[in-house]
Formats: structure tokens, sequence, C-alpha cells
């Protein structure tokens, strides 16, 4: 996602030949900034992920807009897509708050069904939960769990399982000139160090 559309989803935008018409948020970020930055919390960049994922479905800002309010009544939370009652009811949810978009239409319920389980359902399986909501992110996927992202671990940085940044871990690489240099100085795993090495090479990309 591009920054500008990260802002427009989190602060609204003003639209029209004279700007006149302006759309909300799509949700109220836990952090507020006046400047050019965008902070992000880690429950946000959840709920972020979900929103791409329909956008890149082609559903429209209107009929996400008008889900994301259906679902935080559904769920009781205001972050509903990194909740533990999304995850377990996530595809009855997605399906009722989906079958009509804001036009009144109706949404194919097979597109819906094959929506949720190409798209949703696996950016669920990466997610680790504690009691009611999202504790923990393995963007890799749950079968390479060597880099996590923890809001409680290093101030929510990408991280390897010893607690090392992945960007740290990177950059000792281009230093030191080897995996295995890296592996020693760290006392780590070398599977570890080439983990965070594809993870942030992913990330320039």
């Amino acid at each position: 996602m591009s920054r500008n559309t990260v802002s427009r989803w989190l602060r609204g935008y003003s639209h029209g030949e004279d700007g006149s018409h302006h759309s909300d948020p799509l949700w109220q970020p836990d952090y507020h900034n006046d400047d050019d930055q965008i902070e992000l919390s880690f429950r946000d960049l959840i709920e972020l992920r979900f929103v791409k994922a329909f956008r890149d479905l082609g559903i429209g800002l209107t009929t996400i807009r008008d889900c994301y309010r259906r679902a935080v009544d559904e769920v009781q939370d205001d972050r509903p897509f990194s909740t533990q009652r999304f995850r377990t009811d996530g595809k009855t949810i997605f399906l009722e708050i989906t079958e009509k978009d804001h036009d009144g239409r109706m949404i194919d319920l097979k597109k819906r069904q094959q929506v949720f389980r190409t798209i949703i359902e696996p950016s669920l399986r990466d997610l680790e939960f504690d009691a009611s909501t999202v504790a923990r992110w393995y963007p890799l996927g749950m079968r390479h769990r060597s880099v996590l992202i923890d809001p409680n671990r290093s101030f929510g940085r990408p991280i390897v399982r010893h607690g090392i940044p992945t960007e740290i871990l990177a950059e000792a690489v281009k230093v030191e000139g080897s995996v295995d240099a890296v592996a020693s100085l760290y006392e780590l795993p070398k599977a570890e160090i080439r983990a965070a090495l594809g993870f942030e090479q992913r990330l320039a990309a």
C-alpha cells in the first residue's frame, strides 16, 4: 500500500471538482498526527491488511466502509477484523455484510465464498491470538515462524524469534559479508539470519 492510500483510508479525503465533498476515514486510528508522518498501532496495521484485500478484489471504499461499520456492530469491537470472534465466525460475518453493495445490488454468493477462501482465510492463518484479540503476526506464514511482529517486543518492529530486529540483521550481513559471520556474531541460528534477510529483501522489492 502506498503512503497516500493509507492516509486516505485513515484520515479521509476531499474529492469533487471543487473539493467540496469529503469522505470520512474508514475508522479512527489509535494515533493522530498533525504532520506528514503516519503512525500505526499494531491493530490498525492488521485491519489495513483486510481492507487492502477487499480493495484488491475491486470492492469500492463506500461498500468497504459500510461493511466495516456492520462488522463493528456484529463483533462489538472497533477493530473487528483483528478479533478472535472474526477469526472463528469470520466467514459467516463476511458473507452477511457483503451480501449487497452500497447500491443494494446482490453480490454473487459463489464469488463471496471464493473471496473469503482465497483472500480472507489465509490472512487469518498467519495471526496468533491471545484472549480476544490478535497478539502476533507471522508475515511469512505459520510454517515459517522465524519472523514475527509482536507489539510487545522491540516496539513492534519485525524481529526474528530470538528478538533481534530483521533490519539490524540484514544490515549486519551487508557489513560482515556473510550469514555465517552474523550468525556467529549474534549467536543465532543461520536459518533466522536467512529469514530476516529474505524478509527485508521482500520489503525493499
